[in-house]
């Protein structure tokens, strides 16, 4: 229970509430406590003594007594919901909240699958078990002490009961309770990867489709969902004991205070009615902590939710402002590199980039050019700080980007990133999601430069035009160029394209590629790029082989000096030709058929 009583602070708001349900559930405990008296007082005094009056007057305070003690249940379920929704939504909002401050490290660490379980039902079984704990778990201590007392004051011949059968019950759960935390524990990783899984899937159903690949992911999926019900199963097969030893011990006490209560009353020192009201306080006392048994199991999920829970509260940016950050930064655009090493685990000894060089002047464009897994996306993530260097430095107007304030740094810089994200809202939102108040005339502008107005404008809402979940109803082309506008709208020093246009035509990137020329001037840009001819008139090449800068210069100056840049520049016109001789072999083939049907039909 200690990672749950950690989270105490975001009750602290609703504290009227918390101390409310307690104290109302007191009142109906005390209630309750009240009844067996009155059942010995109707016994003992009203019917041996065939006192009619007292047994209706009697069963009159009983009713009475019951409905004061409902109201309080009633009040203690309504203030203790109350309490725990709260309670659950503030939490959710600040794990919520945390996430964002996170930096990507942490990020790929925790796992967008880990990240949803911990927002939600690892959150809801904490704010379930705080419900319980102004519920029952206030009624089961009440009761059981108060029960422990009553039947102390009714009969202390008998209470010698209690002294043999409560260590039982404490014993019992506490085996439970140790056996079955490290189990629910498992349950909540094996639910993280469940909901990847599925995650993974929805996400990409459209992949599925089309390599015909559902048989397979109904298996995954039947791998992680078995792998979750049996860790269910074995958990709450541990905690299932809980209940059959509780019941033997609830009614071994009942058969004794039976057996030594009837040897009491046959010799005269013992009342009937003080048998009954003895077992019924008995009852409570057990039965509360049959009630706590119970909820073993809710208990020993709860804190393995609130471990995990605090694990993200807990959870420091891996990229974090420094004491004395410069926040009033303007940047001109000159971007160095400094022997920069770079992984994306720190205890890794496997660089993704190794001692790279270079500097971009300001209003210069800088390519990257490289085989898949080179390096060209990790390098430039390191400029906006999505993630830090692992040794040298970067630099931008010759400021460590580490001494600067991370907003005031991406302020000035303008990101389309390799996956196009777009968020469920209208065209015009996504497109000034950097700078929301930016008016229409801005957001055209923008979107004009990155080739995306007409395609906008023949829908029939233009820029009202709502965006699916993840951009669904556009095409990959239409997204990327909805995101290069959104990099292009708040005019930043620093344009960053990482892969943006390799989805587009090529005719619609050289478009793109013309107007983002005229967008780049003034402003330095970086752009990776897989096909050869957006990196030609680039103002700096750089060409990427295992993390490393292998050539540097002009298209012209690689050309003569560089053979990978030749290689790579050679095989991409291979294709293209390639691409065309098969274009015109169809052409041929299909006039040829043309002919040889005239033929026949002459």
């Amino acid at each position: 229970m200690l990672a749950t009583w950690r989270l105490r602070n975001f009750i602290r708001p609703y504290w009227r509430w918390a101390l409310l349900a307690p104290l109302l559930m007191a009142l109906e405990v005390s209630m309750d406590l009240l009844l067996p008296r009155l059942i010995q007082v109707i016994v003992d005094e009203g019917i041996s003594q065939g006192d009619m009056r007292l047994v209706l007057t009697t069963g009159v305070w009983m009713v009475a007594v019951a409905v004061i003690g409902l109201l309080g249940g009633i009040g203690c379920g309504i203030y203790a919901i109350r309490t725990g929704q709260a309670f659950g939504a503030d939490l959710r909002q600040a794990l919520f909240a945390k996430v964002q401050t996170l930096s990507f490290a942490n990020l790929d660490k925790l796992e967008t699958g880990g990240l949803i379980t911990r927002l939600t039902n690892d959150v809801t079984q904490v704010t379930e078990l705080v419900m319980m704990m102004l519920r029952i778990m206030v009624r089961a201590p009440l009761l059981m002490v108060g029960g422990l007392v009553m039947a102390i004051l009714t009969s202390p011949r008998l209470a010698w009961l209690f002294i043999v059968l409560i260590p039982i019950v404490l014993i019992t759960l506490w085996w439970v309770m140790n056996r079955a935390y490290p189990l629910f524990s498992g349950v909540q990783k094996r639910l993280d990867t469940l909901n990847a899984v599925l995650q993974e899937n929805l996400a990409g159903v459209r992949v599925v489709k089309a390599f015909v690949r559902s048989n397979h992911e109904i298996a995954r999926f039947g791998r992680a969902n078995t792998d979750l019900m049996e860790q269910n199963i074995s958990a709450v097969r541990t905690v299932a004991v809980t209940m059959p030893l509780m019941m033997l011990t609830v009614n071994v006490g009942i058969v004794g205070a039976l057996w030594f209560g009837g040897a009491l009353v046959d010799t005269g020192t013992m009342h009937v009615g003080q048998i009954i009201a003895f077992i019924n306080y008995l009852m409570m006392s057990l039965t509360s902590l049959l009630t706590v048994g119970m909820l073993v199991m809710r208990i020993s999920r709860a804190e393995a939710s609130a471990v995990r829970i605090e694990e993200v509260l807990h959870s420091e940016a891996a990229v974090q402002d420094r004491a004395q950050k410069v926040a009033d930064f303007v940047p001109q655009g000159r971007v160095a590199f400094e022997q920069v090493d770079f992984a994306y685990n720190d205890e890794s000894h496997d660089l993704v980039l190794d001692n790279v060089s270079f500097v971009a002047e300001p209003g210069q464009t800088v390519a990257l050019l490289g085989a898949t897994g080179s390096g060209k996306s990790s390098l430039i993530s390191l400029i906006p700080r999505f993630y830090d260097v692992t040794g040298g430095r970067v630099t931008i107007d010759g400021v460590d980007v580490r001494d600067l304030d991370q907003v005031a740094l991406r302020r000035h810089i303008g990101v389309a990133l390799q996956e196009s994200v777009l968020f469920s809202g209208s065209i015009r939102d996504n497109i000034r999601y950097g700078r929301p108040d930016a008016d229409d005339e801005v957001v055209i502008a923008a979107a004009k430069m990155a080739q995306a107005h007409d395609f906008i404008s023949g829908f029939a809402e233009g820029y009202d035009s709502m965006v699916g979940q993840r951009g669904v109803n556009l095409s990959g082309g239409q997204k990327q160029r909805i995101a290069i506008a959104r990099a292009l709208l708040p005019d930043p020093a620093i344009l960053i394209l990482d892969d943006s246009t390799s989805a587009v035509d090529v005719e619609t990137e050289a478009r793109i590629q013309e107007a983002l020329a005229r967008a780049r001037q003034g402003r330095t840009s970086f752009v990776v790029a897989q096909r050869i001819s957006t990196v030609l008139t680039a103002d700096k090449i750089l060409v990427l082989d295992e993390g490393r800068v292998v050539a540097e210069g002009t298209h012209a100056q690689l050309m003569r000096s560089s053979p990978l840049y030749r290689e790579i520049y050679a095989s991409q016109l291979d294709a293209v030709q390639d691409e065309v001789d098969e274009i015109a072999w169809h052409e041929d083939q299909v006039q040829v058929a043309g002919r040889g049907a005239n033929h026949v039909t002459i």
